[in-house]
């Protein structure tokens, strides 16, 4: 039995917002027309993906396998894809994802001048698109900021870096030369706490359990809007915080917190000649310490 794919996304949107109506919404189709392609994948399948009572919808155990695998084959579906329309245009190409704050100028001129005859395309990323860019196929290999899921990834690492703590001009701290995580105890974290796990172990708003909501935050411009404006603090690499300067933002040492890694990564199953040839010149060029951290795995 084949598997359809559009089925397959309709599952995955009703899966991820258990309700009929939002998929729907989403998918862009009417929910009458989704019941039924849902009901014609459990048919295919010849099990119930869903269990649906008054109380609404929930996943079956089946329903969970299936949204597990399901998700990484849709975006090995986008990725073939992709490929086969940029191969068919006859110039090769390969796009470099890469996280804000890093330059891959050194990499892409080491690359270029090895394969004079290769298009290469950069992509700008964010934490929450860095790993699925590489799935789904639109950039080929990326340049990210450790920790990711790795699940199907080859990572090489290439450097570390120092990271800093960002507060608003007129801070209380904002004076010192450098700070500790205990200095820092008492504000309120812009970002997810397991993202900083030396703040997550002395906040007292997660030992008081008074953290407030934090709204969903996709780039940069929109933490130091944030931080500029007094909600909350925000911990970023120092590249980064070097290269969103603005007035109104201070970013200060802090003296014991470890430092943002950066590493490679690709789908593990591709065998790119110029995936490889491309993690070859970041490796040469990018691949090294910055000053006052300790040494990479790769260094």
């Amino acid at each position: 039995m084949d598997v359809d794919l559009r089925k397959l996304r309709y599952f995955v949107a009703v899966a991820e917002e258990l309700h009929f109506g939002r998929a729907a919404e989403r998918l862009h189709v009417a929910q009458p027309v989704l019941s039924r392609q849902i009901r014609s994948l459990e048919d295919d399948l010849g099990v119930e993906v869903f269990a649906r009572d008054r109380r609404g919808t929930l996943l079956t155990a089946a329903g969970q396998q299936l949204l597990e695998d399901a998700v990484p084959l849709l975006a090995s579906a986008e990725a073939l894809l992709r490929r086969v329309r940029t191969a068919a245009r006859g110039t090769p190409t390969l796009t470099v994802g890469f996280m804000p704050g890093i330059t891959l100028t050194p990499a892409t001129a080491l690359f270029t001048a090895r394969r004079p005859g290769v298009d290469v395309r950069l992509l700008r990323t964010s934490w929450d698109d860095q790993v699925e860019v590489l799935h789904d196929g639109r950039a080929d290999i990326g340049v990210v900021r450790l920790p990711v899921d790795q699940r199907g990834l080859q990572v090489r690492p290439l450097f570390r870096e120092p990271r800093v703590v960002m507060v608003p001009a007129g801070h209380r701290l904002a004076d010192r030369a450098s700070v500790t995580v205990g200095d820092l105890a008492s504000e309120h974290l812009l970002q997810d706490p397991d993202a900083v796990p030396e703040w997550r172990d002395v906040a007292l708003e997660l030992r008081e359990r008074r953290r407030p909501r934090v709204p969903a935050i996709h780039q940069v411009e929109e933490k130091l809007e944030l931080v500029a404006s007094g909600a909350g603090i925000c911990v970023l690499p120092s590249s980064t915080a070097g290269f969103y300067t603005r007035p109104d933002v201070i970013a200060l040492p802090v003296a014991d917190i470890g430092p943002n890694e950066v590493a490679l990564a690709w789908v593990a199953s591709r065998r790119s000649p110029l995936v490889h040839d491309f993690a070859e010149a970041a490796a040469q060029t990018l691949g090294r310490s910055r000053p006052g951290t300790p040494p990479s795995p790769a260094s």
